[in-house]
This record gives structure tokens, C-alpha cells and sequence, in this order.
């Protein structure tokens, strides 16, 4: 009886060590699938960002959402750039004189502005500067040097979306001519006439589709 005892013995513990593993090997499954559903998916980072990030971009999104709250309404940014070129730089000063003696106004965000007349509430346009934050620091504005302004409009506005576009390519124009610099569009090339006429039948087409919608 002694050696059936022992094999009777082992049996069991052979069975209780199977039923363990198989336990084991049923649960794991059911693990990977619970982490399946927490599993954090890989996101750009922030260093992957174009070098070429326009700040007045940053400063608009700001402005959009305080100024137009409802955001199921379309809406579309138009930008130009205006650069130093081959002098590097503006000085910062003369940058400022130049945006005022034009009718552009300081205002929120630490940015200028064209209004609507004399209602801050209604800007038709706005100029950051390509320097990070994008705003201009008036008490220390003497001795800065700027590369460049952006300019920028986010429509739908206070007045028709083509005439605030003429408006801000006057100003640019304006600008240009006076700071002896280069009139970009948002990508950094040079704003053609091509390039122009494109941007304004975008701008059309955007009127179009919202009194359609």
C-alpha cells in the first residue's frame, strides 16, 4: 500500500500544479486586454514643431477665442510677414513709429492693432511682432532689434472679409515701403501677385460658404 499511497501522492500534486498554470495562463490574457484599454498612444512632441512657427498665430488663437466665444462658427486666419531682409533686423523704435504712422494702435496682448474706427472692441486687423511672445515692449522698444512683424487677420470681422484683407495689404504695403524691408506671405516666400489673388478668392470663397451655411 506504501508505494500506491506515494503515486497517489504525486498524482495530486501533479494535478494541483497543472490546474495552477493553466489558472495562470487564463488570467494573462485578461491583464494585456485590461492594459489594452489604458494603453497612452504616442503624441507629437513638442520639439517636433517647425522652426518656422509664426507667433502672431499663438497671439490669434488668443484673441479668437476671447473675443468670439462661439466657436462652431467658421473661421479663417489670413497672415503676411514683413522682414528686415538684408539688414537683419528693424530697430525697434523706428518699427513702432512706422506701424503708428499708419493708424495702427498698442493694444491687448501688447500688440498693434487696426480698428474700427475708435472701437477697440472691433479690430479688422493686428501686428505681432516674430519675436516670442510676438508682443512689443514699449518701455524698453529704444534699442530693440526686431526681425520682422506679422500681420494678421481673423475672420469673420467687423467689416467685410475681402475689405479687411485690402486694408491689411495696404498697411503692409505701406510698411514695406517705408522700413525698406521684404512683404512675405505666411509660409515665408514672397507675396506675388499669384499668391495674392489666391489668398483673396480663398478669402471669397470663406465669405461664400458662410452665408450659404
Amino acid at each position: 500500500m506504501e508505494p500506491l499511497r506515494w503515486w497517489l501522492s504525486l498524482f495530486g500534486l501533479l494535478v494541483i500544479a497543472g490546474v495552477y498554470f493553466y489558472s495562470r495562463r487564463e488570467k494573462k490574457p485578461a491583464v494585456e486586454e485590461s492594459n489594452a484599454g489604458h494603453r497612452i498612444e504616442p503624441s507629437l512632441d513638442v520639439g517636433d514643431q517647425d522652426s518656422d512657427d509664426d507667433p502672431a498665430l499663438d497671439v490669434a488663437e488668443d484673441d479668437d477665442d476671447d473675443e468670439l466665444p462661439d466657436q462652431s462658427t467658421p473661421q479663417k486666419i489670413v497672415t503676411v510677414r514683413i522682414v528686415a531682409g538684408e539688414k537683419k533686423s528693424f530697430a525697434g523704435d523706428e518699427l513702432v513709429l512706422s506701424m503708428r504712422g499708419i493708424g495702427l494702435r498698442h493694444g491687448k496682448f501688447g500688440i498693434f492693432h487696426r480698428f474700427d474706427g475708435n472701437d477697440e472692441s472691433r479690430t479688422i486687423f493686428s501686428a505681432a511682432s516674430l519675436v516670442e511672445p510676438g508682443s512689443f515692449d514699449l518701455q524698453n522698444i529704444k534699442g530693440q532689434q526686431i526681425p520682422g512683424i506679422s500681420l494678421f487677420l481673423v475672420l469673420p470681422g467687423p467689416v467685410e472679409c475681402v475689405e479687411a484683407f485690402d486694408l491689411m495689404l495696404a498697411a503692409a504695403r505701406a510698411l514695406t515701403q517705408t522700413l525698406g524691408g521684404e512683404l512675405l506671405d505666411e509660409s515665408g516666400s514672397t507675396l506675388s501677385i499669384q499668391r495674392e489673388r489666391y489668398l483673396r478668392e480663398e478669402i471669397i470663397q470663406f465669405q461664400l460658404s458662410r452665408l450659404v451655411s
